[in-house]
């Protein structure tokens, strides 16, 4: 497939690829899960992105054949009242993997630099506050031992009105939609600047985002699996896998906010 291939809508041939391609890759995401139970790692990936993004079919295939009870798949309704009264971050800090656990946060503390900017959820002093605390707090994730990956997937503003519609058409796909879908294309603007500040100001050493290209569903799932065993897996479980596509996924920096590989 041509590199002006990669973006297109999936035809027979790219499909025979994909499911060819994906067991192989989930037996490497078996494989280094094993690992990491036997070594008593804490893995924690976190999934963020416009709405429609991908997040939860990429999600699907990363646990489906991973063990149900070392794997947690965390997506939080809104706060209640006794939690808005809580220090920001302490009703996901139960949530946090223990030894052996492999933890996915489909959306997370981010939803503040996001949902909540645009929406008008929280002050915008809160939200000063956590772009400020949260590089210290993953931190100190990181400094305990949780091995932590942050995943941005990125659609383009066609694609996301696309699926957005499928969600209201399609019976199957009712239980995803959410009163906020109505606002993620009149208010793609006001998402793209949050987008760009969140990533801008916590994008940190210890804690990198890597964005996603997901226009291409498939495309976008199987190289974030790449990546994710490329990035967790000892040696001897990654390098059966190849790289992650780099027009595909790429490391966050501050150049692909202007240089087209972000959507705008």
């Amino acid at each position: 497939m041509s590199k002006s291939d990669k973006t297109a809508k999936p035809d027979e041939a790219y499909d025979e690829a994909y499911d060819e391609a994906l067991p192989r890759l989930q037996l490497a995401l078996v494989k280094m899960q094993q690992q990491a139970l036997a070594n008593g790692e804490k893995v924690l990936v976190i999934f963020e992105g416009r709405d429609a993004a991908g997040k939860d079919g990429t999600i699907q295939r990363i646990t489906e054949h991973m063990s149900v009870r070392a794997t947690r798949v965390v997506a939080l309704s809104k706060p209640s009242d006794v939690e808005l009264s809580q220090w920001y971050f302490q009703r996901f800090v139960s949530h946090l993997p223990a030894g052996g656990q492999f933890v996915i946060f489909n959306r997370s503390w981010y939803n503040r630099a996001g949902v909540e900017r645009v929406m008008g959820f929280s002050t915008p002093a809160d939200q000063e506050d956590f772009l400020r605390e949260v590089p210290l707090f993953e931190q100190m994730l990181v400094g305990s031992g949780i091995r932590l990956v942050k995943i941005w997937m990125d659609v383009t503003k066609s694609e996301q009105a696309q699926r957005l519609a499928e969600r209201k058409n399609d019976p199957l796909k009712v239980l995803k939609s959410s009163p906020l879908d109505a606002f993620a294309q009149p208010r793609w603007d006001d998402y793209s600047a949050a987008r760009d500040e969140m990533l801008r100001r916590t994008d940190t050493v210890l804690a990198p985002w890597v964005c996603v290209k997901a226009d291409h569903k498939k495309t976008a799932r199987l190289n974030v699996i790449r990546h994710l065993v490329n990035t967790l897996a000892p040696p001897p479980i990654a390098k059966t896998v190849e790289a992650p596509d780099p027009e595909v996924l790429f490391q966050f920096e501050i150049a692909a906010l202007t240089d087209g590989r972000l959507c705008n």
